[in-house]
């Protein structure tokens, strides 16, 4: 990962002035500025529409000047991240912002600057360089570390999902949970194969069974004062569908499928990079669910760590199963706030689309907290309930849960009411349904995977746990 463009250029850098402006100020800003600018302005046709952008040379025909359009109020509404869009269009070199946002306004631009430059190429012959990026000075106002700490959190996320699964499995995905864990002194765990079956971690061995690239769990702690937190994420590092084997076109993007854990272990990077007070636990189930003669079957009944009998009605349902048996085991220990992220079901794609996950909790407190974090920090979800009589839709009769039900609806919420079966200690509970993936380009946020969820759990947890968690400086 390149680190330098995920952070700021050094505050004594030499830079040029970068004025960001919205459509309704423009007339007040050139009113400020000197005749040549608004002359030269006035000659391209500058009228601060969207992503419009602007070079304005000096006298020697260098760079004196840049301006970026904002466009209108409803354009801002709509938008997220609008600088991350100027990454994009600005001529190399180091810039600081002249004028155009307030303070509040500062974390979000800033870190859409930062993720604008992620780029997923190691698989390509690069014609460019990194030097060709330009680069920002944060602000003196802004939190420029914790913004810094969140892009390099966001660049780890989708540099995990982004890799093709051939080279993304379940022991590489333990490698980089390892190299997280070197970094912070933290401290890993696995469990392998059989042993999980030893361990009382049946529903994990049986969904990776089928794989010759073993199935484990993986358990990082880290941190040993404060609050327990504890963050479960799904580690299907490819999906075939199993014996209910999906189509090709569905298969296309189950390199993703492990979206989860890759969005909990940046998660886990936010909170240890931030050093907060706090005990933290991951547990990614990492397997591969695939297809042989060892393959749990449609029709099978399998019992999870916690006793609960599943009956298994279609194989291609199988990141509630390995998440059952992670969520047991984390719930045993009753943590002060339980976290679970999935990239779970097609129904909360068609329910919300890929760019609003939805999230289940049945903590008030947390819901709240999770809704303005998700508008604070540009991180948008929304919630839906653990409906309860919904109940009776995942218990199939010949065991106490379905693993698909059958019926074809509210199939977000079904998988919710699964997992919330194994948590039974724990009071701050909150299961995400994430995408994980960025289908198109938009301002901070390339095409190709994408953390979803994280930050808004971030500014959340402080909420509900006490703000001493947090190392403020």
């Amino acid at each position: 990962m390149r680190q330098s463009h995920a952070a700021f250029a050094a505050p004594e850098s030499a830079s040029i002035p970068l004025h960001v402006v919205g459509s309704e100020g423009l007339t007040a800003w050139l009113d400020t500025q000197p005749e040549r600018v608004r002359t030269w302005l006035d000659a391209v046709g500058f009228t601060a529409k969207t992503g419009q952008t602007v070079c304005v040379p000096d006298a020697a025909g260098g760079l004196a000047l840049a301006v970026f359009g904002l466009g209108d109020a409803q354009a801002r509404i709509r938008g997220r991240m609008a600088l991350g869009a100027a990454r994009g269009k600005l001529p190399r070199g180091i810039y600081h912002l002249a004028s155009g946002f307030e303070d509040d306004e500062l974390p979000e631009q800033l870190l859409g600057w930062l993720l604008a430059g992620y780029r997923f190429d190691r698989f390509r012959h690069r014609t460019g360089g990194d030097a060709d990026i330009p680069a920002l000075k944060a602000p003196p106002r802004a939190e420029a570390r914790r913004i810094e700490v969140l892009a390099a959190a966001e660049w780890l996320t989708r540099d995990l999902i982004n890799t093709p699964a051939s080279q993304m499995g379940p022991e590489e995905l333990e490698t980089s949970v390892l190299a997280l864990a070197d970094e912070f002194d933290a401290q890993v765990s696995v469990t392998y194969g059989d042993d999980l079956l030893h361990e009382n971690l049946p529903l994990i061995h049986a969904v990776g069974r089928a794989s010759d690239r073993i199935p484990r769990l993986l358990d990082l702690r880290w941190g040993h004062e404060g609050p327990r937190i504890t963050l479960v994420g799904k580690g299907v590092c490819f999906d075939t569908g199993g014996l209910n084997i999906k189509p090709g076109a569905s298969m296309g993007l189950m390199k993703k499928d492990m979206g989860g854990a890759a969005t909990v272990i940046g998660l886990a990077m936010m909170i240890m990079a931030l050093d907060w007070k706090v005990r933290l636990r991951v547990l990614i189930p990492a397997v591969e669910n695939s297809i042989s003669g060892s393959a749990m079957r449609p029709g099978d009944i399998l019992t999870a760590r916690n006793g609960l009998t599943v009956e298994v009605n279609n194989t291609d349902a199988e990141g509630r199963l390995v998440l059952a048996d992670a969520l047991a085991l984390a719930d045993e220990e009753n943590p002060d706030a339980l976290i679970c992220m999935a990239t779970l079901t097609g129904a909360a794609r068609v329910a919300l689309g890929p760019d609003l996950p939805p999230f289940y909790t049945d903590d008030e407190d947390l819901a709240l907290a999770l809704s303005d974090g998700a508008m604070v920090e540009a991180d948008p979800l929304w919630r839906l309930p653990f409906h309860a009589p919904y109940e009776p839709l995942i218990e199939p009769g010949i065991a106490d849960l379905d693993n698909a039900p059958s019926g074809g609806m509210a199939g977000s919420i079904t998988a919710a009411l699964f997992l919330r079966r194994f948590v039974q200690k724990t009071r701050r509970f909150a299961h995400f349904d994430i995408y994980g993936w960025q289908p198109s380009a938009m301002p901070g946020r390339p095409k190709g995977g994408q953390g979803q969820g994280a930050r808004a759990v971030l500014w959340a947890l402080p909420e509900v746990l006490g703000p001493d968690i947090e190392n403020r400086e």
